[in-house]
C-alpha cells in the first residue's frame, strides 16, 4: 500500500466514520493522487460538464471531480458510505447522491434533468465483479452519454480493447468496440488502493461513437449472433450458430456463410467486427423469407 497524504487521510476517515471496506460490494478506496490526476486529465471535465459518478466511495474522486464539474451527480449502493458522503460532501453544493444499485436504476430517467440535454461523462472505480453489466447498461443508453472513463481491472481492459484472433478478444470486446473506441490510458498498481486488491488495475477511456462501428439492418440480431458464436468458444463458428438459439437449420447456416464466403470451420475469436455484420444481415435475409 502506497503511503500518501490520501491513504493516511482514508485511514482516518474510515476510523472516524467505522467503515470496513465491503467485500460483497467490491470496495477498494484509491489512495493515489497520480491515478485521479490521470483519471480527471482523460475525462477531460469543465465547469460545464455534469458528471456521473458510479460508487463514489469516501468521496476521495468525488471532490475532485465536484471542483472542475457543474454537477456531480453520485451513485452509491452502501448506506454507510452514503450517510459518510452526506457529512463529508455537505460542502459541495453542486454535489447530488443517490442510495441505490446502478445496475436497477432507469438509466434514461436518472440522467435526465431539467438543465438541458447536454451528456454526462462517466467517472468510476467500478467493483471487479459488476464491471462488465455496469459498462453494458451504460452502452445500452450511450445516447445519454459522451464519455466514459474507468478504472478497471487491468485484465479487463485488455478483453475491452482486444483485437480478432487473441485470447482476450470476446463478446464485450465486440460489444463495446460496436459503440465506442475504447483506449487504455495507464496501468495502476494494486498498492494504489486500500484495501489493497490482489490484482493491478487499469485506467480506460470509451469515447462514445456518433455511429456504430459497424452498419447491421438489426441490432438486436447482431448481438445474438456474437453471443451464439461466443457461447462455446473450442466450437467452431457453424456449430456454435447451430447449436445457439438461432434455431437454424445447420445446411441453412452453411449456405448463409457460403454466401459470404466465411469458412465454417473457423472459431468466433477470428471474426472481426465487419464479419459478424455480414453474418447478422445474411441471417436476417434467411430469417425474413
Amino acid at each position: 500500500m502506497k503511503d500518501t497524504a490520501l491513504a493516511k487521510a482514508t485511514k482516518e476517515a474510515m476510523k472516524k466514520f467505522n467503515i470496513r471496506a465491503s467485500k460483497k460490494n467490491g470496495q477498494n478506496f484509491i489512495i493515489d493522487e497520480e491515478a485521479i490526476n490521470t483519471i480527471l486529465k482523460t475525462a477531460s471535465i469543465n465547469e460545464e460538464d455534469r458528471v456521473l459518478e458510479i460508487g463514489p466511495g469516501l468521496g476521495t474522486l468525488t471532490r475532485f471531480l465536484c471542483e472542475k464539474a457543474a454537477k456531480v451527480l453520485a451513485v452509491e449502493i452502501d448506506k454507510q458510505i452514503v450517510s459518510t458522503l452526506n457529512v463529508t460532501m455537505s460542502d459541495c453544493k453542486n454535489f447530488v447522491l443517490i442510495n441505490d444499485d446502478f445496475l436497477r436504476l432507469n438509466i434514461r430517467t436518472l440522467l435526465k434533468g431539467d438543465e438541458n440535454d447536454k451528456k454526462y461523462k462517466v467517472v468510476a472505480n467500478l467493483p471487479y465483479y459488476i464491471t462488465s453489466p455496469i459498462i453494458m447498461k451504460l452502452l445500452e443508453e450511450k445516447d445519454m452519454v459522451d464519455s466514459i472513463t474507468l478504472m478497471v481491472q487491468k485484465e479487463v481492459a485488455h478483453r475491452i480493447c482486444a483485437n480478432p484472433r487473441g485470447k482476450e478478444y470476446g463478446i464485450l470486446s465486440v460489444a463495446v468496440q460496436y459503440h465506442s473506441v475504447p483506449k487504455i490510458i495507464a496501468d495502476v498498481p494494486a498498492a494504489s488502493f486500500m484495501p489493497k486488491p490482489d490484482v493491478d488495475s487499469a485506467i480506460i477511456h470509451l469515447k462514445i461513437r456518433e455511429e456504430p462501428a459497424v452498419r447491421v439492418a438489426d441490432e438486436k440480431l447482431f448481438f445474438k449472433v456474437v453471443r451464439a458464436s461466443f457461447g462455446q468458444r473450442r466450437k467452431t463458428l457453424l456449430n456454435s450458430l447451430y447449436g445457439s438459439d438461432l434455431k437454424l437449420d445447420k445446411n441453412m447456416l452453411k449456405d448463409i456463410l457460403s454466401n459470404i464466403e466465411i469458412d465454417g470451420t473457423r472459431r468466433a475469436e477470428t471474426l472481426s467486427l465487419n464479419e459478424f455484420a455480414l453474418i447478422t444481415d445474411e441471417i436476417g435475409l434467411f430469417l425474413n423469407k
